[in-house]
């Protein structure tokens, strides 16, 4: 990741790769019903990222907005428009990401989901957790929420398309995950404990994988077609439920393989056995340590962990600001779609200089 340039000879570059929509979106979601002290979308964007990606207090990056007269605002008007500013900021950075999104040349598009703990300061233990979704073609994220501790991992808060594989680690193998991945017309690839899943044969009996293990060879793969029941909406999975009261059956694989310690590892996959083999699953398994890659590059690069305030008013804000800025900086570093040789996309309808009231 690289710093984000915010002085004026950058900015107007940087401006060309936000959503077109800032002052639409800043005013749908109450960001900016007011212009007072703040005479656009873009200075408020502007001085979000400043917050973000620089050590400045709020009223140092309202003393550097009015130097570059960018705008004439108070430490403390700025803490207000942050803290009022959390949902524009989530909308601006799922544009921020959908427009990365490649079209799949051919072969299978791959998404990567898993989460990460971002703690602040302070003795309480409040927690903020990253929910993420990577491409490994370039290693950079497509897709993030912000939740408390509370937020679980699961397949369902995500998006996919038809056609995807969506990898994950045992925290995402779950019947609902599988289900609500499979409705979306994708497929999944996940680590998975074979205690956690119930796991069926085609007619509904159960399989004990466990009890299998002794058959996974030294070297290669074995692999077993299975059915995994999904359980009511108002069962618990991991309670004792009647499989006779699955609202859906799901057919899958079960593989399993050996780490060179002699541990067996399983892995689900959704995918038909003729379009990929066990050890190409297993392979393809693989890519999911590069989130972990993302994760560490997040922290240590874009310092993600560094929260000023680990529950103050401002700190989703401040974090949802510093990732908009990763996502811009991975579109600097490595643009996406056609390059264009004056160096930006060229809009329609450019936006508007700033004008101060």
């Amino acid at each position: 990741m690289q710093r984000l340039p915010l002085h004026d000879e950058d900015w107007e570059y940087v401006r060309t790769l936000l959503p077109s929509d800032l002052e639409e979106s800043a005013r749908k979601n109450n960001a900016l019903l007011r212009c007072r002290n703040v005479p656009d979308a873009a200075a408020l964007i502007r001085m979000a990222l400043a917050y973000a990606v620089s050590d400045l207090s709020l009223k140092d990056v309202a003393a550097w907005a009015s130097a570059l007269d960018v705008a004439q605002i108070t430490g403390p008007g700025l803490f207000y428009r942050l803290r009022e500013a959390e949902s524009w900021l989530e909308h601006v950075l799922g544009r921020v990401l959908a427009d990365q999104v490649p079209q799949a040349a051919g072969g299978w598009p791959v998404r990567i989901v898993d989460a990460t703990v971002i703690n602040g300061p302070g003795r309480k233990p409040v927690q903020w957790r990253a929910h993420v979704q990577i491409d490994p073609g370039t290693g950079g994220f497509r897709a993030v929420e912000l939740t408390d501790d509370s937020g679980g991992e699961k397949l369902s808060r995500h998006r996919f398309r038809t056609g995807e594989v969506v990898l994950g680690d045992r925290a995402y193998a779950t019947a609902r995950g599988v289900h609500a991945v499979r409705e979306a017309g994708a497929h999944v690839i996940a680590r998975f404990n074979p205690g956690n899943l119930r796991t069926c044969d085609a007619r509904g009996r159960r399989v004990y994988l466990a009890q299998k293990e002794g058959k996974t060879p030294a070297v290669g793969a074995i692999q077993y077609s299975i059915s995994i029941p999904v359980p009511p909406k108002a069962t618990r999975s991991h309670k004792i439920w009647d499989s006779a009261k699955a609202i859906a059956w799901i057919p899958a694989r079960a593989i399993g393989a050996r780490t060179r310690s002699g541990e067996v590892i399983w892995i689900l996959t959704t995918v038909d056995a003729q379009q990929l083999p066990a050890i190409a699953v297993m392979g393809l398994y693989r890519l999911r340590w590069q989130i972990e890659l993302l994760f560490k590059r997040l922290k240590s690069l874009l310092h993600l962990d560094t929260l000023p305030s680990r529950e103050g008013p401002t700190a989703k804000s401040w974090m949802l600001s510093r990732l908009i800025a990763a996502g811009l900086a991975q579109r600097l570093v490595q643009p996406s779609g056609p390059l264009f040789p004056w160096g930006y996309e060229l809009r329609s309808n450019p936006p508007a200089e700033s004008t101060h009231a």
